[in-house]
């Protein structure tokens, strides 16, 4: 491994904006999981404190609601700017701080530069439907108006993009927001949010007024100050990424005080390989969506439901495959599979790895610890493969950890039903070149997931579409298409321009 010096490190830091003297204190250890160095000791905002921030918050949205949407968007432009000239250092955060290789530290970065060239774009397209009225003179129209303060409560897997993904919407829907980073990733939420802090000193030196304080805010502490957002009415919008057992907690909360709701919760995400795939392709697949970011991602595939007629010959592919990946220091550019992001989450691994056994699975390759010699406090995992005899209830269970389960079908209706039968509802997929078997997993009767792909993996969204699940997944979409609706209110408008009173449905009154 070629260490980075903590000199170095501390310089990367800096260069993102981070000044650790500054954020020190004895509440949060922010440890590598790497190696598991500790990487910085930080202050905890005590949850006293919030009313407030979240006062702050309501100031700056009675001013940033008046800002012409266009305006709001040169702000995430800047932003996005400042993103690309720091990807670097903020990717390398990101890796040391989570564990991800150098390549998808840098496609996190790089996933929050893009949302900021949507939402750029999206600034002059916030516009609702003109609507024909069943009166004379009449005219109805809709209108999307800010909502108000947005907080964003993110999880550690993708401590960047996701706040990005919400905040810049957010911004130029006329949002302020407070950003809550995970315990587990405060400084990857730091690097990504103090580029935001950069361009909004580079556009308030442009627009002066129209950049009010309290417009971004971070938070760091734990589930107090969580809970703090969660339960204050002046939030209009909770956006949480998390377990469902976060959701359970989060979801009814906002509810009771009639708030809205962003949940992006658990994912037990599964690919159907039919006889009419191409299997080296769906094996490329298969390897990146398994164990990508040592497959502690929402959209990591879990289930591997194949045709028996292809499954020996797709399992001869995937275990030569497997064998050859590269497990180690992720910082290593030749590196494929980093560590897990702490010992209970290697714990979890091994409790579900020994549940499939007692329920009747048997273990293909990997599960064991590794080089436990070279990091003994880096929990790194041989990714393993488990063949199952049926979708059992470990199988049903979301295991955050490089576990692919494989379950074998005779009939497409039976493996879309597998697909189905599953409490998570994020992300699925099928490879196939048989079009009548695309279009019938593509159907209302196909696939119950947010997201149905055909000849790619479950994981690696593009920022264009809405990302989100149904079922336990929390049935909420953040992200591209027209999430951003979900940041304002709608009201629709009847305007009158006519000299008379007519009544709909013909009512006729005095």
């Amino acid at each position: 491994m070629t260490e980075l010096p903590s000199a170095d490190f501390s310089a990367v830091l800096q260069r993102c904006g981070i000044e650790l003297p500054a954020l020190r204190g004895t509440d949060l250890s922010v440890r590598s999981p790497i190696d598991g160095a500790e990487l910085a000791r930080l202050a905890a905002l005590p949850a006293a404190a919030m009313p407030a921030v979240i006062d702050a918050a309501t100031r700056a949205f009675k001013q940033w609601r008046l800002v012409p949407a266009p305006v709001r968007g040169e702000l995430v432009r800047l932003w996005g700017e400042e993103l690309r000239r720091a990807k670097a250092d903020i990717g390398q955060v990101i890796s040391r701080e989570v564990g991800k290789i150098v390549q998808e530290g840098l496609g996190e970065v790089q996933e929050a530069v893009d949302i900021c060239e949507f939402a750029l774009g999206l600034s002059r397209q916030l516009h609702g439907k003109t609507i024909v009225s069943e009166r004379p003179g009449h005219r109805i129209m809709e209108q999307y108006h800010p909502l108000g303060p947005v907080a964003v409560i993110t999880a550690f897997n993708f401590p960047g993009a996701v706040f990005a993904w919400n905040a810049a919407l957010a911004l130029v829907c006329g949002n302020p927001v407070i950003f809550k980073p995970s315990e587990k990733a405060p400084l990857s939420g730091l690097a990504t949010f103090k580029a935001l802090e950069r361009a909004i000193a580079q556009f308030t030196a442009r627009f002066g007024e129209h950049a009010p304080e309290g417009l971004a805010q971070i938070v760091l502490g734990g589930s107090d100050v969580a809970e703090a957002l969660v339960d204050s009415p002046q939030i209009a919008l909770v956006s949480a990424t998390g377990s469902t057992r976060m959701g359970r907690a989060v979801g009814p909360k906002v509810a009771s005080r009639f708030g809205k709701r962003i949940l992006e919760l658990g994912g037990n995400n599964a690919m159907l390989v039919t006889p009419a795939a191409d299997l080296d392709l769906a094996v490329r697949a298969i390897v990146f969506s398994a164990v990508g970011t040592a497959g502690q991602r929402c959209t990591s595939l879990r289930r591997l439901i194949v045709h028996r007629d292809v499954k020996q010959a797709l399992l001869d592919k995937l275990l030569k495959a497997y064998a050859s990946l590269r497990i180690g220091d992720p910082l290593q550019p030749a590196t494929l599979v980093g560590p897990l992001i702490d010992e209970a989450a290697f714990k979890a691994l091994q409790d579900s790895i020994a549940q499939a056994e007692q329920q009747g699975g048997k273990l293909l390759c990997g599960g064991q610890r590794v080089l436990a010699d070279q990091f003994p406090q880096g929990f790194y995992v041989a990714p393993a493969i488990m063949d199952m005899p049926a979708q059992t209830a470990i199988v049903k269970h979301e295991t955050f950890g490089p576990l692919l389960y494989v379950l074998s079908y005779e009939e497409l209706e039976q493996a879309i039903a597998c697909n189905n039968d599953v409490p998570q509802g994020l992300s699925s997929c099928i490879f196939s070149n048989d079009l009548r078997e695309v279009e019938s997993f593509l159907s209302a009767a196909g696939s119950d997931c947010g997201m149905a792909n055909v000849n790619i993996g479950p994981s690696g969204a593009e920022i264009g579409g809405a990302f989100g699940g149904e079922k336990e997944t929390g049935g909420d979409r953040e992200s591209g298409s027209d999430a951003w609706k979900q940041y304002m209110r709608r009201t629709t408008n009847t305007i009158n321009y006519s000299r008379e009173l007519p009544l709909a449905q013909g009512i006729q009154f005095g």
